[in-house]
């Protein structure tokens, strides 16, 4: 290693200072040849006062075109020194090869002035150069069998250039195939040609931005059959060629230019490369190194040295920079001409502007939303603009002259547009030009009236004045390039910052990072979500794509449903001479997503069934199968056995269960007769799933017939959402192995407590850390630190925390910002430094539940932890270690109000389950209307159980009894649709003689439907054996009718009647006859007479979507009947019913200021039938009657 020291006194003490101390002065070292600089070591000047606190390092290799050097692509500034004795060393990341350098002072000591010792350490550094002028300046290796020709091909070389455009590289291969690396604005570009046949190149790969910047970048391909590596720089793009490169070779690698193998002169149809070469390596063997040596394979016509043309750009780092130059002299001749070129990532900026004393006015030219704009602030001239899309990063000339009456703009030599303009004042200017104030950006080739602007004496002084500029270098960034934008966000960019948009992707955040899906179908029916089709992102921000699914939250078990291209029956029609049917099955998700989520599920399950005519399935005379198939990641491997078998038994279902038709077989087709048979079963192995082919052996004897069906594959169960830990100490912990999240890292994870604070999580590394912490019983803070110095976001809840519920935690950090969210409140965020450390790195263990010092930790539950979409197996590392426990019941205090309707949240090991047998709805939730449709002669009656044997004659029932089955309600509830009108809805009698009937009696001369009540009662219906039957109606009114020993004449006619229409939830205090009678008619006791068929006909979705606004929803919460009178039906009226009384004439007005106007389904619940047992018999009083429409 080679140490050089530099120093400069000054005024006789050791080191540099400069006279004047401020960030124009820099110091400039000679090395003397190209070196690799590797380090670089600061000091005080000796004695003093003076030294750095920070500092820019640049490099040239000519003393001009400087290049800042940057850590992490992101930091500029290093530091420095904290006295003027200690020497602060800093090892460069990647070592510089450079000869010059140049140190810019930023900080000093505000004690002292600016003072150094500067030391640098490096290597000598060798190279072969050519440069490329373009036209036949290029280079050309035909390329025979020897020592290089190797199974793997690597062609390296370093370029530099000031053109954005030109041939890189160039090779070729048998019959035209040939891969091509070509500039295209500033970009490289892998071309695929193939040939005559293939006149349009396939791009394969772009990678790099910016590399028309005239420094050295670093190329490598490297291609291995059809697998091909393209480096530019640090970033590697990975290609996959097509089949027919798997034998490819280069047999002609091209410099500069494309020379076909069949052709002595270079394709003219593309642009050459202006530039230089260095090292140019193919397998190891340095071609440049052959053609100075003037070896027989290499032709061409290169100079052997990197001439350098010297273009000194200027940088405009901020709002504040400026340019300010001497305007024309009264002498010039009249009129104006600037030019220049400029390149920007921003939409806006003023260029320049200058006065024009004689008119006492303005001329601005700037750019407006990427477009330039010329003003002229005087007698309201029109505006000029030319151009468009300007801020593309690339080098833009501007021409603005204004001579002889004639103004014009030109962008890009005409090429981006041009504009003119006939002004009918002279334009010149005799003050100065201001240049590029509020422009954010880089500029070159500068002219003022035709004349080149020395910009090295407006950095001496000399000329002009400036202020916050970067002189002889251009500092433009892509910060787009590489992207920090994930899962396909597209990114765009200002000259300070990147934005992402990550619409269409299923990403969310600054870069896209996290996924807007959940991981399950598991997941979807804990937000409340009922069966339907879902996205589901089975590793959250890995790298694996949302995949549509259909999800069956119909049963207990929540279903993960994947489909193929058949599911359904299929005939086997053999061909004439092929002896097997082969069958493949595509399913509709990718193959990583169809993997990882087979992975994920506790279970899963495929249906195989095999429907035979003498076509055996299985075993042939010599133990060979006749039919198999593949199943598993990939193609698949070969199976042998069939649907509710065992994977090799080369069995059945019921040679497993010992019950084939012909015991001698292990299958039932294996038997081999005429008569139609089958084989079927659940295939439920999870690493033979899913079935990816089938073939079929037996098909083509006379006689065989044969169909076969592969049901979809379906999955249930998550292993990650109820993975959980408990931590019954605040001093236990889990620990696992260092996470890594250097640029991206998201964090999720379940938690509930009766703590008030602790450490969900911690991880540290020497210097950076990342925890999550409960602070208190209402706040979350996440905190890190990645070399900026620590950073904290907190949300704050409006309840506690420490419920012993469930709250959920999501947080995340990526290069722009950090954010954290708590359960469904709004997202704090912190934005991130613009140019500081983005790498976090930790080298400790991760604790979960705790931290390394046993300290604040957390007492409670975590579940589903998952790191950038990894789920930590807690419950697995729970099991060894003291102090955590696996698993953590109690979720209904979490997810019970999921269970509507009178539903009952039952708790289970593994999550909840809504109990609905209380309930007139089914469904996961409870939330599925239970409806039927009826037809004349339809009906459902429901015997109540007896709770004691009691006698059938009413006077034998002692007073004790009667007193304690005495209820004080009855509660009602129902749902029908219907055009009939008279109807029975319900009837509820007992073996007291007493009834409740619901029923639709004709109104007014039109016969539109009255909802009617008859109640005799003294008794609450469900004490004694009584019986219910039901009906459905329209428009309604409400009756009360006198009791009578005898059903009413009336109400048996309209009985006999029957009626048409639907039903639903029907409920009677705690029975659901309706719902008993289709779901659980074997074991209720109920008596269906006639026609009862299910169907969704009580459901909001089932009406005319014509009327749909008007269909009230049976929860009360959409939709609603209109009343005449608003709000009278849900006040509260009592009234007293004796033996023989009638109600009609004292109720009547009241119950017809309840007509209902809406012609849609009506939902009637009564209630609170409250009953007050009179001191003599066949009497009571109905004390608060409420009927409530919905």
């Amino acid at each position: 290693m080679v140490s050089f020291f530099y120093s400069h006194l000054s005024a006789g003490a050791g080191g540099w200072s400069p006279l004047i101390s401020d960030k124009y002065q820099w110091l400039e070292v000679d090395l003397g040849e190209r070196t690799k600089i590797t380090a670089v070591a600061t000091q005080g000047r000796y004695g003093s006062s003076d030294w750095l606190t920070s500092y820019l390092l640049m490099f040239s290799d000519t003393g001009h075109n400087w290049k800042q050097y940057r850590q992490e692509d992101s930091i500029g500034s290093f530091p420095g020194n904290s006295n003027a004795d200690s020497v602060v060393q800093y090892k460069l990341q990647q070592p510089a090869i450079a000869r010059f350098l140049r140190l810019i002072p930023l900080d000093w000591n505000p004690s002292g002035r600016i003072g150094l010792r500067l030391e640098t350490y490096g290597c000598p550094y060798t190279s072969d150069v050519v440069s490329l002028n373009g036209g036949s300046s290029s280079l050309v290796y035909r390329l025979s069998p020897g020592p290089w020709r190797t199974s793997k091909e690597v062609v390296s070389l370093k370029f530099k250039t000031l053109r954005n455009s030109g041939i890189l590289l160039h090779a070729e291969g048998q019959q035209g195939v040939s891969l091509s690396l070509e500039l295209e604005r500033g970009k490289l570009q892998l071309l695929l040609r193939q040939g005559k046949t293939s006149p349009e190149p396939l791009r394969l790969a772009s990678l790099g931005s910016l590399l028309d910047d005239q420094h050295w970048h670093h190329v490598v391909l490297e291609q291995k059959n059809a697998h091909l590596n393209l480096t530019v720089d640090k970033n590697t793009e990975r290609v996959q060629l097509p089949a027919e490169f798997s034998r490819w070779a280069i047999e002609q690698l091209s410099l500069g230019a494309i020379h076909s193998l069949r052709s002595q002169k270079p394709d003219t149809s593309s642009k050459d490369l202006h530039g230089c070469i260095e090292n140019l390596l193919y397998n190891g063997f340095n071609l440049i190194e052959l053609a100075k040596n003037s070896d027989h394979q290499v032709t061409g016509n290169v100079t052997f040295s990197c001439a350098e043309p010297v273009s000194v750009a200027l940088t405009f780092t901020g709002p504040q920079s400026f340019l300010q130059l001497p305007g024309t002299t009264a002498s010039s001749p009249g009129g104006v001409s600037v030019g220049f070129q400029f390149r920007t990532w921003n939409k806006g900026g003023l260029l320049f502007t200058f006065s024009l004393p004689q008119q006492e006015g303005m001329v601005w030219l700037y750019l407006s939303d990427a477009r330039l704009r010329l003003m002229i602030h005087i007698r309201l001239w029109p505006a000029l603009f030319s151009g468009a899309a300007l801020n593309d990063g690339q080098w833009h000339s501007v021409d603005f002259t204004a001579r002889r009456g004639r103004l014009t703009i030109s962008v890009d030599k005409g090429e981006g547009g041009i504009a003119h303009a006939a002004p009918s004042f002279p334009v010149t200017t005799e003050s100065q030009l201001n240049l590029f104030e509020t422009f954010q950006g880089c500029m070159r080739l500068l002219t003022v009236e035709n004349q080149p602007v020395d910009l090295i004496k407006v950095q001496q002084r000399l000329l002009g004045n400036y202020s916050q500029l970067q002189i002889d270098m251009c500092g433009i960034i892509d910060r787009c390039s590489p992207s920090h934008c994930e899962h396909g966000g597209r990114c765009s960019q200002s000259w300070t910052v990147f934005h992402c948009n990550c619409s269409d992707t299923g990403y969310s955040g600054a870069t896209c990072h996290s996924s807007v899906y959940e991981q399950s179908c598991e997941a979807y029916k804990h937000n409340g979500n009922t069966s339907g089709h879902f996205y589901i992102d089975v590793d959250g921000s890995g790298p694996i794509k949302p995949q549509l699914v259909y999800c069956n939250m119909t049963e207990e078990t929540t279903w993960m449903v994947l489909l193929h291209n058949n599911t359904e029956l299929t005939r086997v029609r053999p061909s004439p001479a092929v002896s097997q049917h082969s069958v493949h099955f595509d399913y509709s998700t990718q193959e990583e997503q169809l993997l990882a989520a087979i992975s994920q599920s506790e279970h899963c399950e495929q249906e195989l069934s095999y429907h035979c005519r003498k076509s055996r399935l299985l075993n042939t005379l010599e133990g060979s199968p006749f039919s198999w198939w593949l199943g598993g990641p990939g193609q698949g491997r070969v199976q042998t056995y069939w649907g509710g078998a065992h994977p090799g038994s080369q069995q059945c279902a019921c040679g497993l269960q010992g019950d084939c038709v012909d015991l001698q077989h292990y299958c039932n087709c294996d038997a081999d007769r005429l008569e139609w048979t089958e084989d079927s079963g659940l295939l439920t192995h999870k690493d033979t799933l899913p079935v990816r082919s089938l073939v079929l052996g037996d098909i083509q004897r006379p006689g065989s017939e044969a169909a076969y069906r592969v049901g979809p594959l379906r999955c249930h169960g998550d292993k990650n959402f109820w993975n959980a830990a408990f931590f019954d100490k605040e001093t236990s912990y889990l620990h696992f192995p260092t996470f890594h999240g250097e640029l991206s890292a998201d964090i999720s994870f379940l938690f509930k407590t009766t703590g008030s604070s602790g450490v969900f999580l911690e991880n540290l590394g020497i210097k950076d850390f990342i925890r999550i912490e409960l602070s208190s019983s209402t706040q979350v803070v996440f905190s890190f630190d990645v070399g900026n110095g620590p950073l904290e976001v907190r949300v704050e809840s409006s309840v506690p925390l420490n419920d012993n519920r469930w709250h959920r935690v999501r947080a995340e950090r990526n290069v722009k910002e950090a954010s954290l969210r708590l359960d469904e409140l709004p997202v704090a965020t912190q934005e991130a430094p613009t140019d500081g450390h983005f790498h976090l790195q930790l080298n400790s263990q991760l604790f979960i539940g705790g931290t390394a010092s046993r300290q604040k930790g957390f007492r409670g539950c975590i579940r589903s932890l998952q790191l950038n979409g990894v789920t930590l197996d807690l419950e697995e590392r729970a099991k060894i270690t003291p102090g955590v426990q696996p698993g953590c019941p109690g979720h209904c205090s979490s997810y019970g109000s999921l269970c509507q309707n009178h539903g009952r949240c039952v708790e289970r090991a593994s999550g909840f389950q809504c109990d609905c047998s209380l309930s007139a709805y089914a469904g996961v939730f409870c939330q599925t209307e239970v409806s039927a449709s009826f037809k004349p002669g339809t009906s459902v009656s429901y015997t109540f159980k007896e709770p004691y044997e009691l006698s059938r004659n009413r006077s034998a029932l002692p007073s004790s009894i009667y007193s304690e089955m005495t209820l004080r309600a009855e509660n009602i509830s129902l749902s029908f649709r219907t055009n009939q009108s008279p109807a029975l809805l319900l009837y509820v009698s007992s073996y007291y003689r007493e009834y409740l009937a619901v029923l639709i009696s004709k109104h007014g001369k039109r016969g539109t439907g009255l909802l009617c009540l008859f109640l005799f009662s003294c008794f609450p219906f469900n004490d004694l054996i009584s019986f219910l039957s039901l009906s459905s109606c329209l428009k309604s009114d409400i009756f009360l009718f006198p009791e009578s020993d005898d059903l009413d004449p009336d109400l048996a006619k309209l009985a006999s009647l029957g009626f048409t229409g639907c039903l639903s939830v029907v409920h009677f205090n705690t029975i659901s006859p309706l719902k008993a009678a289709l779901r659980h008619s074997d074991t209720s006791p109920v008596i269906i007479t006639g026609p009862l068929v299910q169907s969704n006909c009580g459901s909001a979705a089932s009406t005319n979507p014509y009327a749909a606004e008007n269909t009230p929803h049976l929860s009360g919460k959409k939709g609603g009947a209109s009343f005449a009178s608003s709000g009278i039906c849900k006040e509260r009226v009592g009234w007293e019913v004796k033996r023989g009384s009638t109600v009609n004439s004292c109720l009547m007005p009241w119950l017809e200021s309840c007509f209902i106007k809406s012609e849609s389904p009506i939902a009637l619940e009564i209630s609170a039938l409250l009953y007050e047992p009179l001191n003599h018999p066949g009497c009571c009083t109905v004390a608060h009657c409420r009927w409530e429409f919905y």
